[in-house]
């Protein structure tokens, strides 16, 4: 099935579709992809929010009298957080799949440390729809209430669906 498909299917039936995703045995070129994924798509959900911070640098700047050369550009921010997302990110969530297997061993549970970065990862891919709506949200309509109340159900429907993907990647 096409990688779309499975997303939507997770929404609905997590536990069959993280038995499919585990069912090839360990393969790490895939539980990389869908990390890579993930992450791509949490750097394009940034793109909103960088275009209106960097037209409102401009904009203070020309109206303070500031040299625009002063002022960081778009590009400046889109390859400081290309970089972040893309190679910093990655690390940060291998290393919270680590922990969760530790945590989830030291409770006396059995998970394959593979398990457990297949269902964070395939979790945050599965997530990242939302937050490209969370980041053109703040593109448009800036810090605001709206966008930190779509900020916490988002997570709060990340860490739902990874508990969900967690438990079943248990058994």
């Amino acid at each position: 099935m096409s990688i779309t498909t499975d997303i939507f299917r997770t929404w609905t039936r997590p536990g069959t579709v993280i038995r499919e995703k585990l069912a090839g045995g360990p393969r790490e070129d895939r539980a990389l992809i869908l990390l890579f994924a993930a992450c791509l798509l949490l750097f394009v959900a940034q793109w909103p929010r960088l275009s209106r911070e960097a037209f409102l640098a401009r904009e203070a700047a020309t109206a303070a009298g500031t040299p625009l050369d002063q002022v960081p550009g778009i590009q400046a921010l889109m390859g400081i957080n290309f970089f972040v997302f893309l190679f910093v990110v990655p690390l940060i969530f291998y290393g919270i799949a680590a922990l969760s297997a530790g945590v989830i061993s030291a409770f006396g549970g059995r998970i394959d440390p593979y398990a457990a970065r297949i269902a964070l990862f395939w979790a945050l891919l599965c997530t990242a729809p939302l937050m490209l709506f969370q980041g053109l949200l703040a593109g448009f309509s800036g810090p605001g209430p709206a966008v930190t109340v779509i900020g916490v159900l988002v997570a709060l429907l990340f860490l739902w669906l990874w508990v969900k993907l967690l438990r079943e990647a248990m058994r």
